[in-house]
């Protein structure tokens, strides 16, 4: 079983000595059938006063320091090492209400995926109309090749552009623009899955440098995609940034209905506008398979 080991260093610089607000992280991947977390060490400097940890309404881990005194300099510094072991996407198991189009679920796991359905739209629904491209005339059709589809026709028609600044591009606004970062894209499937009538999630965590993947060693980064329930096989995973479905490559820290629920590490100074003097991100991962003896 291939162990990873991530790393993700954050680092904010002050022009003076700032005292800092609260700060919240979501760092720790999650534990379950897929993927298990064997040791998780968070160094934080200079020391917070506090440091608790919770589970929030979605399942997530996140921590929360709370910090005394000035600094000029705050660090966050996670190392995680766990076993992944993605299923092999090509065969999934759906029931045979899901295997076709539009799936069929079942009344008692409506309330529990209804608030994954629901969407706000305008007068022009721009993101559905787009969506329904990918039906064919007569609209039979598999629902993974549907997925499948929304996921490529992201793939192959956005352009990607990273961006390190906060927030995500409203759907329709990456449709219009024609290009986005992995986060808008997740977006704009996950609404498209919606405009459809299926149950979707935003999903966030690290692209992972393993053999299976095809990334190099070394090589990592934060990442976003999409989920979509689909009954027999459970939430499935789909990358529009790749054009790809399953985990193969995906460590999953984070699950929640709405991205803005999903930020790695969030909190405040406090200080003066012209303090900061910038952030700087490292994210490297690491593999390693047993050899047998």
């Amino acid at each position: 079983m291939p162990s990873l080991t991530i790393r993700h260093v954050t680092t904010y610089r002050y022009r003076h000595p700032v005292a800092f607000g609260e700060h919240r992280m979501m760092l720790r991947p999650h534990d379950s059938h897929d993927q298990r977390v064997i040791e998780a060490i968070l160094k934080i400097s200079p020391q917070p006063s506090s440091l608790r940890h919770v589970r929030d309404a979605f399942g997530n881990h996140v921590a929360i320091a709370q910090f005394d005194g000035l600094a000029d300099e705050l660090s966050f510094d996670s190392t995680v090492s766990l076993e992944h072991s993605p299923a092999d996407a090509d065969h999934l198991e759906l029931e045979e209400a899901a295997r076709n189009f539009p799936p069929g679920y079942d009344a008692e796991e409506m309330p529990d995926l209804a608030h994954c359905i629901h969407r706000q739209t305008g007068p022009d629904d721009e993101v559905g109309s787009w969506a329904r491209r990918f039906l064919p005339e007569d609209g039979q059709i598999s629902t993974l090749e549907l997925l499948i589809r929304l996921s490529q026709g992201i793939h192959n028609g956005f352009l990607y552009r990273r961006r390190e600044a906060r927030g995500i591009q409203p759907p329709v606004e990456t449709l219009r623009l024609g290009h986005g970062s992995c986060r808008d894209f997740a977006l704009l499937m996950i609404d498209a899955a919606r405009s459809l009538g299926l149950a979707a999630r935003f999903a966030s965590g690290y692209l992972a440098s393993t053999a299976e993947s095809g990334f190099s060693a070394g090589h990592g980064e934060t990442h976003a995609w999409a989920q979509v329930y689909l009954p027999g096989a459970g939430w499935v995973d789909f990358d529009p940034t790749s054009g790809s479905m399953g985990k193969a490559g995906l460590v999953t820290v984070a699950v929640v209905r709405d991205p803005d629920h999903a930020t790695p590490l969030h909190g405040t100074f406090i200080g003066s506008r012209a303090d900061p003097l910038g952030m700087d991100v490292r994210v490297s991962v690491t593999a390693s398979v047993p050899v047998a003896t």
